[in-house]
C-alpha cells in the first residue's frame, strides 16, 4: 500500500524515509529519538563538566601513545567535519597521524586541502592510495548492481584503512570526524551499511571483473567488533562530540586559520560521493540526502526550518555542473558515455537481492540496546561517540 507523502512539521524529513512515523503534531520519529538521546549529548557538550572531561579524553590518549612517534590516527578526509577535528586534536595537544584514503576521486580542491591543512598545522600527512583498477571494478559493480548505496566503496576503503594503519604503527586511538551536531540524523532506509563485507563481496562477484578483490582494503565484522577493540584495544574516539560544535563556525575557523577553501554542500570533497548524492539518488530512488543534513542542523539549533525549506527549493546541483560530473565519471570509469548512461538507466535493485550480514547487525543492534538501557537503570553517564554514516 503506497504511504501518503508527508513531512515534518519540526524537520525537513519525509517519508522518503521508509521507517519515518509521525506523532499527531506531526513530528517525526527522528526528532523524537534526537529528544531522546541526542539533545542531551549536545546539552553535556555545552558543559564545563564535558571541556573536563574533554581534557580527560586527549590526556588518555597521550599517555597511551608517550612512547610512540603518534598517540592517534585522524582520518583526514578534507571536509569540514574532518578538518575541524584536526585543529581540535592539535589544540590539545595530541600527536596524530593523519591520513587520508585516496579512492581516486579527489577535486583539486580536496587535495589542496588536506596538504595545507597538515602544512598549517605541523603533523604529518600519510596518503593511503586504494588500487584503481579494483577501486574502479568495484564502483562499477555496485552501479550496475543499482542499488541504494553506491557510495559503500569509498565508506568502506576509508574505515579499513585507518584500522589497518593504526594496527601496523601499534596506534590505539582513531579520531574520527562523525559528529551528532551536524548527523543525528541519518535514514537507514537510504542505504546498506557499508561496515557489510558479504554484501559487498556478493555485489562484486555478480557485477564485478574479477572473482575476488586482492588489493581492496576490507574489514570484516569480527574484525571491526572484535579482533581491532577487544584484542588489539584499538578505539574510535569521536571528539567533535565533546564540543559545541557549530558547522559555520568551524568552515570560518578553517578558513581563517589554514586557508580552507569550502566544497560547497556536505561530503562533496569527492566527486564520485557528489555525483552520488546530486545525481544518482535522487534521480534513481527519490532521495534527497540534503533533508537529513539539514534537518541534523535544525534539531542542534544552526538551522531554521524556514531556512532549510528554502534550501530545498534549489536543485542540489545545477545540471551543467550534474553532466560536467557526469561525463568525468564515465571517462574516469573507463566506460563509453552511451553505456555510462544506461547503466545510470537500469531499474533499481533491492538490497536483499544480495547475501549480506543483516541478521548479525541485527543481533549486535538489540545487544547494544541492552546493555545501553543496563547502564541506564545503574545511572551510569552515557555520551553517544558515533553519528553513523560518511566521514566528516
Amino acid at each position: 500500500m503506497m504511504t501518503e507523502y508527508q513531512v515534518c512539521t519540526r524537520c525537513v524529513m519525509d517519508t522518503t524515509a521508509g521507517e519515518i512515523s509521525f506523532d499527531d503534531k506531526g513530528v517525526c520519529s527522528f526528532c523524537r529519538a534526537f529528544d531522546a538521546n541526542t539533545g542531551p549529548v549536545l546539552d553535556f557538550a555545552k558543559t564545563e563538566d564535558c571541556r573536563t572531561l574533554l581534557r580527560s579524553i586527549a590526556e588518555t590518549i597521550r599517555t597511551a601513545g608517550s612512547a610512540h612517534r603518534y598517540d592517534c590516527v585522524l582520518g583526514l578526509s578534507g571536509g569540514v567535519d574532518s578538518a575541524y577535528l584536526a585543529c581540535t586534536a592539535v589544540d590539545l595537544g595530541l600527536r596524530p597521524l593523519a591520513v587520508h584514503v585516496d579512492t581516486g576521486w579527489d577535486t583539486a580542491t580536496t587535495s589542496s586541502n588536506v596538504r595545507s591543512l597538515a602544512r598549517e598545522l605541523g603533523i604529518e600527512l600519510h596518503v593511503v592510495p586504494v588500487d584503481w583498477a579494483e577501486m574502479r571494478e568495484l564502483q562499477l559493480a555496485f552501479y550496475r548492481a543499482a542499488v541504494q548505496n553506491c557510495e559503500i566503496p569509498y565508506d568502506h576503503a576509508f574505515l579499513a584503512s585507518l584500522y589497518r594503519v593504526a594496527d601496523r604503527a601499534r596506534i590505539r586511538y582513531i579520531l574520527l570526524g562523525g559528529n551528532l551536531a551536524t548527523e543525528s540524523v541519518l535514514p537507514a532506509s537510504w542505504g546498506h551499511n557499508a561496515s557489510d563485507l558479504r554484501y559487498i563481496k556478493s555485489v562484486y562477484a555478480r557485477y564485478g571483473a574479477h572473482a575476488r578483490l586482492r588489493h581492496y582494503p576490507t574489514l570484516s565484522f569480527w574484525q571491526q567488533y572484535f579482533c581491532y577493540p577487544i584484542v588489539k584495544k584499538i578505539r574510535l574516539v569521536y571528539l567533535l562530540n565533546y564540543l559545541d560544535y557549530n558547522k559555520a563556525q568551524a568552515k570560518q575557523e578553517l578558513r581563517k586559520r589554514c586557508g580552507w577553501e569550502d566544497y560547497g554542500d556536505k561530503h562533496h570533497e569527492a566527486v564520485s560521493t557528489r555525483f552520488f548524492q546530486s545525481y544518482y539518488l535522487p534521480m534513481k530512488f527519490g532521495v534527497d540526502k540534503r533533508k537529513a543534513h539539514l534537518s541534523s542542523l535544525i534539531l542542534s539549533g544552526q538551522l531554521t526550518r524556514e531556512e532549510a525549506l528554502e534550501k530545498l527549493m534549489e536543485p542540489p546541483r545545477s545540471q551543467d555542473l550534474i553532466d560536467d560530473d557526469r561525463r568525468y565519471m564515465a571517462e574516469k570509469l573507463g566506460v563509453p558515455l552511451d553505456e555510462w548512461d544506461r547503466i545510470l538507466g537500469l531499474p533499481p535493485r533491492s538490497d536483499s537481492e544480495f547475501a549480506s550480514l543483516d541478521t548479525l547487525f541485527a543481533l549486535k543492534a538489540r545487544l547494544v540496546r541492552f546493555l545501553g538501557l543496563r547502564r541506564r537503570s545503574m545511572k551510569a553517564p552515557a555520551v553517544r561517540t558515533s553519528a553513523g554514516g560518511k566521514v566528516g
